[in-house]
């Protein structure tokens, strides 16, 4: 880990290109500096004047007579890497404002590559370049071109997006979230999203960290420290750019459906991030890591209070398919409820309090829920009937808090009439939306966080079997070397064979000539050949030979269509359920194992999970039962159940394979037949691509 304690703390700081023409960004940036309360020293550098907004310009880093624990560098792209390398002597932290680097096309590349080598020799750390700077609010320092400061909190917001950040801040400021740091990464070329989290990892002020990224530089790191990291602080992520049709494969099944997307959220699952699917549900995921203790809920259990019965109706909607859940009240809170509610009130869950409600029905109700079985969850709505007096109920609500260990959200439907309150409730740490769904989804991902986060770090050590490796190494090597990337199937067949995977039996036909075996019916016949991969397709299989008179009749028909191929007899396997198994190379996050539905309708579909390793069996079973493929084990309308225990012993052993060949770029074994106990699964075709 880079040490980047002065960085973000700096007792003094350097603008290298300020200016004191408004408007340009070295004017901004001193500005901000001079006026916003920042306590260190400011030295401004400028060969071009004597005097900058009344205070004196250095012509140079060097012409500073003391050490320097920042530089800010805002000049043209072509002179930052002489006035870091003539400045370095005097400061080893940079951030680097200008653009014209690596994100401008091969020009800027080599500038930037020439600026990591001279980062290296000097051990320098660098912000950037192409970044907006950062800003530390309780320090009252915006080392950076965004106007004013935000709050102070304990939220921390690393951005990719420079202009993004002030969007964010804008909306946080509405919010009440605080920050204790807004950190804007740019271009990653010294400094990545992984430094910051291992800087905030040991930040006291941080209590959670909200991320936007639109890729990351090292994914095994990035995984490493994120996993560690959320286990004490919730880490929300909005990730960006999930359709790139030019990354788009097309070589395999596993290939086009383990996209960008797929293998991110597997990352982020794997590590216990909180994945946010829009820009507003990342704002309200991190209004409730900035105002709520994940550690007061274990259940999840919830529990509504509202003053209208159909949006008590509408929230309730919003818990299905959730894992959170409405709780079950006990006979004893519900007979407290009738102790003070009308007859005509509903004292299950949710709670209706009727739309004649006054603060003192609130009160009692949220008094009547402060006991251990009144749920973990308190959610109170609130609609502003003719009757209903907003600003009184508020202030209940915001005493219940003073009081209580519950968590509770509010959520205020309506517009000027309870605008002015929802910010009270804010100001008072009190999570408020103007939409029960909203509430509901956010708490969902945020309880959602907790359940991922119990398995991080369980199964860390994997131990290569070096004989195995060894063989299959040598397998690939000499593939290779006759420029063959696809294997054929009895090539793929030996590999699953090292691994202890079952395939199917299986005879070799040359490309000339009859047989004289003799085949057990019914029978498959396919092409078996490095040039053709989605034999359905291509017409290179035929299924459900009866006899040998089909059988010749087939292989007849594919060695016309494929002449001077390979054609390989399979007996035919009915029944059980088929089974797509594979492993996608990724060039971030390395091996990613994909299982699920398998068959012609794969990628129609697409009832598929993705696993990132290491994991161990419990493991993968819970993802197989809650994933897009649980329904394939449990027994349906007298169909039989995939066997849970061998299909997760089959992944197990893929995952082997994945960490032990790095030579694998994609592999399929799509279909694998599951007789689901009645026999053992079996690999009916297999694909590799090396």
């Amino acid at each position: 880990m880079v040490n980047l304690e002065k960085f973000f703390n700096p007792s003094s700081i350097a603008i290298v290109g300020a200016s004191d023409e408004p408007g340009k960004i070295g004017h901004i940036l001193a500005r901000n500096l001079l006026e916003l309360g920042y306590a260190g020293k400011i030295f401004l550098v400028n060969p071009k004047h004597e005097n900058i907004l009344g205070k004196k310009s250095y012509p140079s880093l060097g012409a500073v007579a003391e050490k320097i624990d920042l530089a800010i560098i805002v000049i043209p792209a072509g002179l930052v890497e002489k006035v870091i390398k003539e400045g370095c002597a005097k400061v080893n932290n940079f951030v680097i404002i200008s653009s014209g680097f690596s994100e401008i096309g091969p020009e800027g590349k080599e500038r930037e590559k020439k600026l990591i080598a001279l980062a290296k020799e000097k051990k320098l750390n660098i912000l950037g370049p192409n970044c907006l700077g950062f800003i530390v609010p309780a320090l009252k320092l915006n080392a950076s071109f965004a106007r004013g400061l935000s709050h102070a909190g304990e939220t921390a917001f690393i951005s990719q997006s420079g202009a993004l950040i002030a969007s964010i801040m804008d909306m946080a400021e509405k919010e009440r979230i605080g920050f204790s740091r807004i950190i804007s990464i740019g271009n990653k070329m010294r400094i990545d999203e992984t430094d910051i989290l291992e800087y905030l990892e040991k930040d006291e002020k941080t209590r959670s960290i909200g991320m936007y990224l639109e890729g990351v530089k090292n994914g095994a790191k990035f995984l490493e420290v994120a996993a560690r990291v959320s286990v004490q602080k919730p880490i929300v992520i909005l990730k960006a750019g999930r359709n790139e049709k030019s990354r788009k494969a097309i070589a395999s099944h596993t290939g086009a459906l383990a996209g960008d997307n797929q293998i991110m959220a597997a990352a982020f699952k794997k590590a216990g991030i909180l994945s946010a699917d829009s820009l507003e549900e990342f704002m309200d995921i991190l209004e409730l890591t900035a105002f709520l203790n994940l550690e007061k809920s274990s259940k999840g259990d919830s529990v509504i209070i509202t003053n209208a019965g159909g949006v008590g109706v509408l929230a309730t909607d919003a818990f299905d398919r959730k894992k959170i859940k409405l709780a079950v009240l006990p006979e004893e809170i519900k007979n407290k409820l009738r102790e003070f509610l009308p007859k005509e009130s509903s004292v299950e869950n949710p709670i209706d309090l009727l739309g004649d409600a006054l603060e003192d029905r609130y009160e009692k109700t949220l008094n009547a829920l402060k006991e251990e079985k009144g749920g973990e969850n308190i959610i109170c709505i609130l609609t502003p009937q003719i009757q209903t007096p907003v600003a009184k109920i508020t202030q209940k609500i915001i005493d219940f808090k003073k009081q209580s260990r519950k968590n509770l959200l509010a959520v205020f439907v309506g517009g000027e009439k309870t605008e002015e309150f929802s910010i009270k409730l804010k100001n008072n740490k009190i999570p408020t939306f103007l939409f029960p769904e909203r509430a509901v989804k956010a708490l969902n991902k945020y309880f959602s966080f907790k359940e991922a986060r119990k398995t991080i770090g369980e199964n860390t050590a994997f131990q290569p079997d070096e004989s195995r490796r060894k063989k299959t190494r040598d397998l690939l090597d000499e593939i290779k070397k006759k420029n063959r990337q696809i294997l054929v199937f009895s090539e793929a067949k030996e590999i699953m064979n090292l691994y202890g995977i079952q395939t199917v039996n299986h005879w070799i036909l040359n490309p000339e000539g009859n047989w004289d075996k003799n085949f057990s019916y019914p029978a498959t016949v396919k092409v078996d050949s490095d040039k053709v991969l989605h034999k359905t397709d291509k017409k290179g299989l035929i299924l459900n030979l009866k006899n040998a008179k089909e059988l010749k009749e087939a292989v007849a028909e594919i060695r016309h269509n494929f002449p001077g191929e390979k054609i390989i007899v399979q007996p035919m396997i009915s029944g059980g359920t088929e089974l797509i198994l594979g492993i996608k190379k990724d060039e971030i996050f390395g091996p990613v194992l994909v299982f699920g539905l398998g068959g012609i309708y794969t990628e129609i579909f697409q009832a598929v999970d993705f696993a990132i390793p290491y994991f161990g069996k419990e493991e993968i079973k819970d993802i197989l039962l809650k994933g897009k493929s649980g329904f394939l084990f449990r027994e349906t309308r007298g169909k039989v159940a995939c066997d849970l225990e061998e299909i997760a012993q089959i992944i197990l052993k893929l995952q082997s394979l994945a960490l032990e060949i790095d030579q694998i770029k994609e592999l399929d074994i799509n279909p694998l037949i599951s007789p689901g106990g009645n026999g053992p699964a079996l690999a009916v075709d297999i694909k590799i691509i090396i």
